[in-house]
């Protein structure tokens, strides 16, 4: 197992926040320009693409740019404060990034080709798709094989760092604090048994931001994807630590006894999910807390919270294919969670995603 470095003892603060705010800035003018051209060619090919989305508005852009240094502030005050350790800021899969970027240009042919034929549920003939809900069988950003092949996997990470300009991790450890917070209801109970489960863990990211977190808390992650799971396996292995266990599974349908979990996360899932799915996952997680426990759950901004961009959340949609976000912007999640039974639910909003902390009431 490789272990990251520990920075917060052997670099200065002021060079650490230096180094930090380069490296951010670096992964935005790599989005940036990444996109630029991307568009670019992909409007030129297929001129009826760029009548999909409207432009944004320049005072909406400036907003935008100010909400991306609020994050990356935040982002730092946590690591800061001891929420998470400096090396997290840091953490980037560079591995994949130089081995698969020249892939993520490749695939872009696939994606014109799925674009010309308005083809959503394209796979290829050799991925099984039994036993998955319809609303899974999609291809999610126009993705080759959707969520359902090995390297649809090795793209995910760069493709979603990408399409936010380098702040998707950032946006990820907004998970951490409140999670950590919500744990402490169990300090009488050992850390190495409390149990925290990543729902729709992907290819782990999450979950490995939990380890540097949670250096010693039994760590779970469930996803609907096998070939997501095999990335995740090997992407955790990296890491020191307990290697989380890992299990293939329906969030409609957690394979876990009741009142197992302590804490419970989900990323960037909610807004891929019909409005009957997304109650039943949010009903799942109550039946598998403990009393007393916390979920945290990470996704988009909604129309109530952010007005002003709501241009952006309108192209959302129309660029890259999510058949069920639409209704997501609109939907009360806050809602959903009461009819669940939770209780103590908190709303946060950081750059462009959207924030739900809820606890089960304690027996």
């Amino acid at each position: 197992m490789q272990s990251t470095p520990n920075l917060d003892q052997f670099i200065p603060e002021p060079i650490t926040r230096v180094a930090y705010q380069g490296f951010q800035e670096s992964k935005k003018v790599f989005g940036f320009v990444h996109k630029l051209v991307s568009d670019r060619l992909t409007n030129t090919l297929i001129p009826e693409q760029a009548s999909k989305s409207q432009p944004l508005d320049p005072e909406v852009f400036e907003k935008l740019q100010l909400k991306l240094k609020a994050l990356e502030e935040k982002d730092w005050q946590d690591a800061q404060q001891g929420v998470y350790p400096n090396s997290l800021l840091f953490d980037n899969p560079w591995t994949d990034f130089f081995r698969y970027y020249p892939e993520v240009w490749l695939d872009m042919f696939k994606i014109w080709g799925r674009l010309e034929k308005k083809d959503y549920q394209s796979f290829d003939a050799a991925i099984d798709r039994v036993g998955y809900p319809d609303y899974y069988l999609q291809n999610f950003h126009y993705q080759t094989d959707g969520y359902l092949s090995d390297m649809s996997a090795n793209l995910y990470d760069l493709q979603v760092e990408i399409l936010f300009n380098g702040a998707a991790d950032a946006m990820r450890r907004r998970i951490l604090a409140p999670l950590k917070q919500g744990l402490q209801v169990f300090s009488s109970v050992p850390p190495q048994q409390l149990r925290v489960l990543d729902v729709a863990c992907g290819t782990g990211r999450t979950l490995r931001m939990l380890r540097g977190t949670l250096p010693k808390v039994s760590l779970f992650g469930t996803d609907l994807s096998p070939a997501y799971l095999r990335k995740a396996n090997q992407l955790l292995s990296e890491i020191s630590g307990e290697l989380p266990q890992l299990l293939q599974a329906n969030a409609e349908e957690l394979p876990y006894l009741d009142n197992y979990f302590h804490g419970l996360s989900s990323v960037f899932l909610f807004h891929e999910l019909p409005a009957a799915a997304r109650q039943n996952v949010i009903n799942e997680a109550f039946r598998v807390l403990q009393p007393g426990g916390v979920l945290v759950i990470c996704d988009s901004m909604q129309a109530i919270d952010s007005p002003d961009f709501q241009t952006m959340m309108n192209n959302f949609p129309a660029i890259f294919h999510e058949p069920y976000y639409r209704h997501y912007i609109t939907d009360n999640l806050e809602e959903r969670l009461t009819t669940a039974g939770f209780t103590n639910i908190q709303v946060e909003n950081h750059f462009v995603s959207k924030y739900w902390t809820a606890c089960k009431p304690e027996s």
